[in-house]
């Protein structure tokens, strides 16, 4: 019971309400919030089994996306001979993209298991701090920044933006309105920039991606749109975790097809 913070007060929070919406169910009125919560059914300790499940199944498809990438760039692709590291000048940010996401969904399958204030400003910190380095990552992608001191321009005000924001929901308020917009507009612009360098550049495998953006989309409407869960377990916020499941393993295989292209490329030029 110590372990998962249960106590008498987070159980009668919770059989209070599901008895209050038993009442209203029968009185035909639709669900409500309690503390801010739509009322989930719990199973054993899982407070929403449904997102907790697929946040898991996530986090093992990033786990394996990355895998297949790292077994590619590293064994199956030709190296520099002088320096006998990878062609692909984006290996190590993919690397560290990797982690941060699969941290994200960790603490997101934990989140949604047990709700507590610990809990909860994890898995929104993972997810702010994922989102902005994504948005670096593709701005560094799309301008084809390689060297050093450049990257570091791109990303210095971005990563003050975010460590601020992080500060912020931790330490002054958790604005769960203000994350929002934040969190969709740097999606939006990461989104808005893949679209586009895939279009300029014509890149071979852009389809893909233009499917990966359109798809992202359409996911981050069912964030904005709320709706209170089906049959007391799946609402909006679940369905937009079930539906990155398809968009993350198409999205590690483009990431895989961008490195045998690149790599193809310099070495086309070096010969």
């Amino acid at each position: 019971m110590q372990w998962k913070e249960l106590s008498c007060r987070t159980d009668c929070r919770y059989f209070c309400m599901m008895q209050r919406e038993g009442e209203r169910q029968s009185l035909g009125l639709t669900p409500v919030k309690y503390h801010g919560k739509w009322p989930f059914l719990r199973i054993s300790i899982f407070q929403e089994p449904l997102s907790a499940a697929l946040s898991a199944i996530n986090l093992l498809m990033h786990f394996t996306g990355w895998l297949s990438f790292f077994l590619l760039v590293k064994y199956k692709l030709p190296l520099r001979p002088q320096t006998k590291r990878t062609y692909y000048e984006y290996s190590s940010l993919w690397h560290i993209y990797a982690i941060l996401s699969m941290n994200a969904w960790f603490w997101s399958s934990i989140f949604h298991t047990r709700d507590i204030d610990l809990t909860e400003k994890l898995d929104y910190s993972s997810a702010v701090a994922l989102l902005g380095y994504s948005l670096i990552l593709s701005l560094l992608r799309a301008f084809n920044v390689k060297d050093e001191a450049p990257r570091v321009m791109f990303a210095a005000p971005i990563l003050a933006f975010v460590t601020t924001h992080i500060l912020y929901l931790n330490f002054y308020e958790l604005d769960y309105g203000w994350n929002m917009k934040v969190c969709v507009v740097m999606a939006a612009v990461q989104l808005l920039t893949w679209a586009i360098w895939a279009g300029v550049t014509q890149h071979p495998s852009r389809l893909k991606l233009w499917t990966i953006v359109f798809g992202g989309a359409l996911a981050m409407l069912l964030e904005l749109y709320d709706f209170p869960p089906y049959m007391g377990y799946a609402d909006a916020h679940s369905l937009w975790h079930a539906s990155t499941i398809p968009l993350t393993y198409l999205w590690w295989s483009f990431i895989k097809d961008d490195a045998e292209f690149r790599t193809s490329t310099l070495i086309k030029k070096a010969k």
